[in-house]
């Protein structure tokens, strides 16, 4: 296959999935925001750099690209899974190696969870009988997109994971809307129905799902159940006007874990007094040197108080909304056992596996104790306490100079 080939093929600047042919045979298939873009990005002069000599060779033995056009790069990524279920391209399985694909797992339970599960791990649950499974989607290559994918998909359709199925996070994650009401006397039905809609979509039957949602909505509105009907029109809206900017950013290769070839710390801490003025700041050690100019500062809500676990919440939140900032391999947070589970469980929503220990203080605020996995620790001790130093020091620094500013008089 060749550039001018597969420039004649007019390949349209919209989301899809493509297919590399031998013959009649798919060899790989992929996905894009642009088909166009992408598909042409083969024919680069740098590509066994940027991709490897197995595309290279793919490239090589092609003989002509086929593709199929979506509404949206979510709807892309689903078809893509579906497809290379289905097709079993030898360049996709040949892409991983030994490593096991994800899949989405949809459980046989009265309220049934939906899990994301390594292939391997969900073929030895399933041989043990371990884990109930009534649907299961995939394989999707690339986790970090799964997970953004996800949080569009639950959006529309909340529905219970491994975090909001725990006592102690249920009522977060139903104040915040990703998971169902269960304690309702019809929480069980509707909740069925929810799963019923998540499961077209991962089937790739938008089509059929629509018209399902047609059917409920106008039964609701018969039934003069108007805020059921409403509901179901908005989901109905947000199908056809699917936001997938995160999408769009995954789409793009992510950058290495730290801007140096090292092992990346990022330390977080927060600085008030009683609860005003609070400020968060975000520290980074590579391979035991400081990176100041990563060093990035949190200016909180002040309705969040002395509440340093909310404080934390919304550094995290903050921090994470950056897809462009180089990733860590370990985070530090200050404080107790509180303070680390609610990094962790922020980590786990947002789909990052990235390891954490806290730094607890003693009363005149020395280090008494690291939490966290002991290999970890034993590993990069000496960091970890310098990132969590670097953090209360620059916190402090620039708490000081929001009270400087607040109290300097005002010019008239």
């Amino acid at each position: 296959m060749t550039y001018d080939e597969a420039k004649k093929i007019n390949l349209p600047d919209a989301p899809g999935v493509y297919f590399w042919k031998e013959g009649k045979t798919v060899i790989y298939i992929g996905r894009a925001t642009s088909l166009r873009d992408r598909v042409l990005s083969y024919f680069s002069a740098d590509l066994i750099a940027s991709r490897g000599p197995r595309l290279v060779d793919m490239v090589t033995r092609a003989t002509s690209i086929s593709y199929e056009e979506t509404d949206s790069v979510l709807e892309a990524i689903i078809a893509e899974a579906n497809l290379i279920k289905k097709y079993q391209p030898l360049y996709n399985v040949k892409e991983k190696d030994n490593r096991s694909w994800n899949y989405v797992v949809v459980t046989k339970e009265p309220f049934p969870r939906v899990l994301v599960i390594r292939g391997r791990t969900l073929d030895i649950e399933q041989k043990k009988k371990e884990l109930p499974v009534a649907y299961s989607f995939g394989p999707f290559p690339q986790s970090s997109v799964l997970y953004a994918a996800l949080k569009i998909i639950r959006k529309m359709f909340p529905f219970i994971d491994t975090s909001s199925s725990k006592k102690d996070n249920y009522h977060f994650y139903r104040q915040i809307g990703l998971t169902p009401d269960t304690a309702s006397s019809q929480a069980r039905s509707e909740y069925r129905r929810t799963i019923r809609h998540l499961v077209l979509f991962f089937q790739g039957r938008k089509g059929d799902l629509v018209r399902s949602l047609e059917r409920e909505m106008r039964a609701y509105a018969r039934a003069k159940e108007f805020e059921k009907a409403s509901e179901i029109k908005r989901k109905l809206f947000a199908l056809d006007h699917i936001q997938d900017i995160a999408l769009v950013k995954e789409d793009v290769e992510m950058p290495p874990s730290s801007s140096r070839s090292g092992f990346r710390i990022e330390a977080y801490d927060t600085a008030h007094i009683s609860g005003a003025l609070a400020a968060g700041v975000m520290t980074v050690v590579v391979d035991g040197e400081k990176e100041r100019s990563e060093y990035r500062k949190f200016k909180l809500d002040p309705s969040i108080g002395n509440d340093d676990v909310r404080s934390l919440r919304e550094i995290l939140t903050r921090r994470f909304a950056h897809p462009e900032w180089h990733r860590p391999d370990l985070i530090v947070i200050d404080g107790g056992v509180a303070q680390k589970r609610t990094a962790e469980t922020y980590l786990s929503f947002v789909g990052l596996s990235i390891p954490v220990v806290s730094v607890v203080k003693d009363e005149r605020h020395r280090p008494r104790e690291i939490l966290g996995d002991s290999s970890v620790i034993k590993m990069h001790e000496k960091n970890i306490l310098l990132a969590n130093a670097e953090a209360h020091r620059f916190s402090l620094a620039y708490h000081r100079k929001l009270r400087k500013i607040r109290s300097s008089p005002r010019r008239i």
